[in-house]
């Protein structure tokens, strides 16, 4: 994740490239360091730089990296015949390049030709079965295409063999909840927060997806991952702060005609109230009567 530091940085090395200050390679080299996506600029001062003999040449061998960073950016901004001469100069400086293959498969896909691409990838992954850019681009390939049970599929495949990797899982689950499969959901985000515990995002998440389930059980677990939410956050996630307030609500409605200790003390509500109006007063003042008759429904 890009901080607020480099984005500053970024943004105004970008501004003197545009306004002919120089530093373009240097702006390349930070996108490329970020892994951000800014392609319509990537591709502009990427193509001056490879545009001139002199400036190319005194690159060295990280021309051939600007080569497959002006190509990625020519898909996105959709300028195919620039990325194919870019990946033509790179298959003859490197022709048997697994790299270089990816590039070709990814132009594939620009195209929409996504049976030749998935064709591209299958053989790639003969050569080598644990290559993970490969993996994701299927996966992205599936996404594309609108056929999103294939993409869990093959997802599902994926983590058998990369079980660490924190961003798959969270795809994983969002796909999940695009189906409204929570159960499933869920178990993705059990696994994040097992492995990343102090990430309030997945507590969040995982109480959402609990709520929707509904139920006793999972809305007081609901309940008990918004309050580490608002643990996790110093006490400043709306969204949570709402989420107490719903769930022991919805808590309330279930429990009618229950033991005494399945009903939620009114104490916690009040808290996430309080908490809320003070936060739309600072924020949103003009909305503080929506929020008060909000909250006041939820305790009818």
């Amino acid at each position: 994740m890009v901080s607020k530091t480099e984005e500053t940085q970024l943004n105004r090395l970008e501004n003197q490239v545009d306004n002919g200050g120089g530093g373009a390679w240097e702006y390349l080299c930070l996108v490329r360091k970020l892994k951000v996506r800014r392609s319509e600029k990537v591709l502009k001062h990427g193509l001056s730089i490879l545009n001139d003999p002199k400036k190319r040449s005194a690159l060295g061998p990280e021309e051939w990296t600007l080569y497959e960073q002006v190509a990625i950016a020519a898909m996105d901004c959709q300028c195919l015949d620039v990325a194919k001469d870019c990946i033509k100069v790179l298959q003859k400086k490197f022709p048997e390049s697994k790299r270089v293959g990816r590039l070709n498969g990814m132009l594939l896909e620009a195209k929409g030709s996504w049976a030749e691409a998935e064709k591209a990838y299958s053989s790639l992954l003969e050569d080598n079965s644990l290559d993970q850019i490969i993996h994701k681009r299927r996966i992205a390939m599936a996404k594309a295409q609108g056929n999103i049970s294939e993409a869990i599929e093959l997802l599902n495949k994926y983590l058998e063999i990369f079980m660490a990797d924190h961003e798959a899982w969270r795809e994983q689950a969002e796909l999940y909840v695009s189906l409204q499969m929570y159960k499933q959901a869920a178990f993705c985000y059990e696994e994040l927060i097992l492995s990343q515990p102090t990430v309030p995002l997945y507590h969040l998440a995982y109480a959402d997806v609990l709520y929707t389930l509904g139920g006793l059980e999972n809305l007081q677990t609901a309940k008990k991952y918004y309050a580490s939410t608002i643990d996790l956050t110093g006490g400043k996630n709306t969204r949570a702060l709402f989420g107490i307030c719903l769930c022991i609500s919805a808590i309330a409605q279930v429990s009618k005609g229950r033991n005494k200790e399945d009903k939620e003390s009114p104490e916690l509500q009040s808290l996430a109230a309080t908490a809320l109006e003070k936060d739309y007063k600072q924020r949103a003042a003009n909305k503080l009567g929506l929020l008060t008759c909000s909250l006041r429904s939820l305790k009818n």
